[in-house]
């Protein structure tokens, strides 16, 4: 099937103020997920997901702790999420995923990354289409076909699985995260995980032409600089 995929390996963020963005997106991952199910990652698999990939950014733990303590409190906040689309400086397909307490706040602010750059925000489900919604599970490897062997033992339904380079990446439908997660555990014990999230992966690429360059620059960093902004996915693909 053959799927060229790029795993996102942001690099630990070095100033103060990136390092807050990163606790707050994860500290509000914890509390929703700690909150709308059971607060103790061994009985509650989303929880435990969130938690392995913020150990895996060097969140703290007592920013993992209080967050899930919040959860356990009596009131507290009431996360939504939303999400907007449109077309990126440079013409490039854009998904913007957010968990907000305020969804006039959060579509204001990414209305401004939008006009503030030239972008067009589009009506929802108007770019979805160009991407795939997708479980990826990433790990050091060598044998792809060993690995889709024992997913389809557990009944997994895997759209692929590539080998490259000693790193073995496993792609199946959104909805079949938990159940491949499990199913790699149980097959091989000492699995790490580098990389397990839900995504969104473009079915193609757009060329940015240099002069977009900068803009495109300008929106990302204007997106990510927005609180309630969790994750950003494009098409873009910028020249080398």
């Amino acid at each position: 099937m053959g799927r060229a995929f790029e795993v996102r390996k942001n690099s630990m963020a070095k100033t103060a103020g990136q390092k807050s963005k990163l606790y707050s997106k994860f500290g509000k991952q914890i509390y929703v997920a700690a909150k709308n199910g059971i607060p103790d990652p061994v009985a509650n698999p989303a929880l435990k997901s969130i938690i392995d990939r913020a150990k895996r950014e060097q969140v703290p733990s007592h920013v993992i702790e209080k967050a899930i303590d919040k959860a356990t409190g009596a009131g507290g906040e009431s996360f939504s999420t939303s999400r907007y689309e449109g077309i990126a400086p440079g013409g490039c397909y854009v998904i913007v995923d957010c968990l907000t307490d305020n969804n006039n706040r959060t579509i204001t602010d990414v209305r401004n990354c939008f006009t503030k750059t030239g972008a067009k925000m589009g009506q929802p489900n108007s770019v979805m289409h160009f991407f795939d919604h997708l479980a990826v599970l990433s790990f050091k490897g060598d044998s792809g076909d060993v690995v889709l062997e024992a997913l389809m033992n557990a009944d997994v339904d895997v759209s692929d699985v590539e080998s490259e380079n000693g790193q073995i990446t496993v792609f199946a439908p959104a909805t079949e995260f938990f159940k491949a997660k499990q199913a790699l555990q149980e097959a091989f014990p000492k699995i790490e995980l580098e990389v397990e999230e839900i995504t969104f992966i473009p079915q193609t690429r757009k060329d940015i032409a240099a002069d977009d360059v900068p803009m495109f620059e300008k929106f990302m960093n204007m997106l990510n600089d927005c609180d309630d902004v969790q994750d950003i996915y494009h098409n873009a693909q910028l020249p080398s």
